[in-house]
This record gives C-alpha cells, structure tokens and sequence, in this order.
C-alpha cells in the first residue's frame, strides 16, 4: 500500500506548496520475512531540484536508521526533508515494535532480526534503482542505536554501502555502566521467563536527550513512540548487541564513516565514538564533536545547532556522492549483494 503526501506543507491556492517544490513524500507497507507488516517511508527530491530536467536523478539513495523507541516518519521527518532538499532521494523503515510496524511496541526480540529486515528493505529499493546513474552511491545514517544497525548492516555486507553517518551511535557500553558478568547471565534467564515485562528501570531518557522542551513535547505526544520503561528482553538485546559491537566489529569497520556527536551527551558516551573512529579500519573516518550540545543533535537542540550539524553531514554526502566511483567498486557491491543473497536463501532452505 502505498500513499503520498507533501509533508503537511500549507496550499492556500496561490501557487504550488513550497514543500511539494522542495521535497515529495510517500509512505507505504512492506513485509519481512516472518510476515509481519512494517512501515516504510521516503522523502524525494521535488520540482527544485529536477529544474529544468524532469529526468535528473538524485545524488545518491539515502537509508535512515532510527533510534531506540522512536521512529522515522515523524521523529526523523526533519532529516528526510533536509536530506531531500539537498537533492538525495531518503527511505525509512520503523522496525518491527516501533512506529506504525506490527510488533507490540518497544519490544525488541531479536535485534539481529531487525537488521534482516532493514538488510532486505534497504537492498530491495537500491535493486529498483539499478538503471539510475546514483546506483553505486549509497548511505546509511544511523542515530542512536540506529548506529549500531548501521554497522550490523555494513558487516553484513562489507562492500555494499558507499559510507555511513553516524549520529551519536550506540556502539559499546561506558565502562563505568558496563554490567558484571553475572548480572548478564541473570538477565538472561529472566528473559525467558518475562521477556515483556516493563521493569528495567532507567532514568527519563527523553529529557537527557532533547535540549529543546518543545521536542520534548512532541516525542510524548507521539503515539508511535514508547515511552515506557525498556521490556526485560530488549535491554537484554540492546546489551548484547553493544557487546558484540564492541568486542567483534569496531576495529573491522572499513566502510568510510562520519560521527557526529554531542560533547555534553548523557545518552551515549562522546567518548566511545572517540574509541570508533580510533579502532577503525577505515582510510576514510570522520569525527565532530560538537561542545554543548546534547543526544539528539539533529532534531532536538536549538535550530541554529541543528543547521550547523546538518551543513557538516550534508557536505560530508556531498563530497563523496560527487566522487567518482571505480569501476570495480561498483563490481564488489554487486558480487557483496549476490553473496548476500545466496547466502540467505541457503539459509532458509535448510
């Protein structure tokens, strides 16, 4: 099922509404591999940018990975339309008990799940654009723990994606919150007795990570995001994925990469970005840290923070969308996905 819209811009019949000119946006319904329905979105360029050439293709195809409890068509809405101003065609998709997609919500199961199903999506809109000029230009960005899915899905496909943005990733545990090793084993025999439960107790995240009151206002007054406290198995998951991250991927990330992230964030650790750009194998790696500014660096600090934040990623997509790309590069994307590919259906005919 698929819908259209302006993004709520105003039409008072005097002419084309601004937001049509400067982006389209659509929504629609896909399935994952357990049949569960899961919301998708996307923000295009609009007439603006195709000008006098109706045919002028985006820079480059955009995925959006969002953050613990909250979701993309609302929560991230500011990043597809800035994004899509700048002339990049950006997709969404809530994971499964987030946002508008089935599941009951803030319950994560199986986070590598939520990565198959974004792995699938993802690869699925950059296989319908494979006769489009941008086909080999490819990001991820990721905030929060939309950061570590990103990753996840860079490890699932190590020559895929032509970089990533990393807002405020959730990539490893501080040291100083890092839970003893009996407190893990506990956790997990109690996932599989009250995996649901709402008992992990966790101070108000959405007021240590919005400096401005009125997103505050706006993410409780979302009835797509969960603001309850985190089910015993998706803190479980979070804390395994953080893991894993930590100890088997930081130091094989090679894709190019920006972070970007606040100094005076209480959410995740500046300092821990600090230790990703510094282990990672990539040639190509970026890092700002951005003194004062809090967690939600692209939607919930003051709007000139805000603009300044999305100057540096957008020149940072800019640079390498306009880069040329190597023949062969282009080749090991496409032999990643077939792999990828086979791999998968192997898998699921065992």
């Amino acid at each position: 099922m698929m819908s259209s819209g302006n993004g709520g811009g105003r039409d008072d019949g005097g002419g084309e509404d601004d937001d049509v000119l400067d982006h389209e946006y659509q929504e629609e319904y896909v399935r994952n591999s357990r049949g569960m329905s899961l919301f998708a979105c996307r923000w295009l360029p609009g007439k603006r940018w195709r000008n006098k050439d109706p045919h002028r293709p985006p820079k480059a195809l955009v995925f959006l990975c969002h953050g613990y409890a909250v979701e993309c068509g609302v929560t991230m809405r500011g990043t597809g339309e800035r994004l899509a101003r700048a002339g990049y065609a950006v997709y969404g998709l809530d994971y499964e008990g987030h946002g508008r997609s089935d599941g009951l919500q803030g319950y994560v199961p199986d986070f590598q799940a939520l990565v198959q199903d974004c792995d699938g999506y993802f690869a699925s809109v950059v296989r319908s654009h494979a006769d489009v000029r941008h086909k080999s230009r490819r990001f991820l960005v990721g905030e929060s723990m939309g950061g570590a899915v990103a990753l996840l899905l860079h490890r699932a496909r190590p020559d895929f994606w032509t970089g990533a943005v990393l807002v405020a990733p959730m990539c490893k545990i501080a040291d100083d919150m890092r839970p003893h090793p009996v407190v893990v084993n506990i956790l997990r025999a109690m996932t599989s007795i009250i995996p649901t439960w709402k008992v992990v107790p966790t101070a108000d995240v959405i007021d240590a990570a919005y400096r401005m009151q009125e997103k505050r206002d706006e993410i409780r007054g979302n009835p797509y995001c969960y603001k309850d406290k985190p089910r015993l198995k998706t803190a479980f998951e979070l804390l395994k994925v953080s893991l894993d991250v930590e100890e088997n991927l930081l130091h094989k990330v090679s894709l190019p990469f920006l972070i970007v992230h606040g100094g005076a964030d209480k959410v995740t650790d500046p300092s821990v970005s600090e230790l990703l750009y510094q282990s990672a194998a990539s040639q190509d790696k970026t890092l700002k840290l951005y003194p004062g500014m809090w967690h939600a660096l692209t939607s919930g600090e003051s709007p000139n923070n805000i603009r300044t934040v999305f100057q540096d990623i957008i020149a940072w997509l800019d640079h390498r969308s306009s880069m040329e790309e190597l023949p062969e590069v282009e080749q090991k994307a496409r032999h990643d996905d077939q792999r990828h590919h086979q791999r998968h259906h192997a898998g699921n005919s065992k």
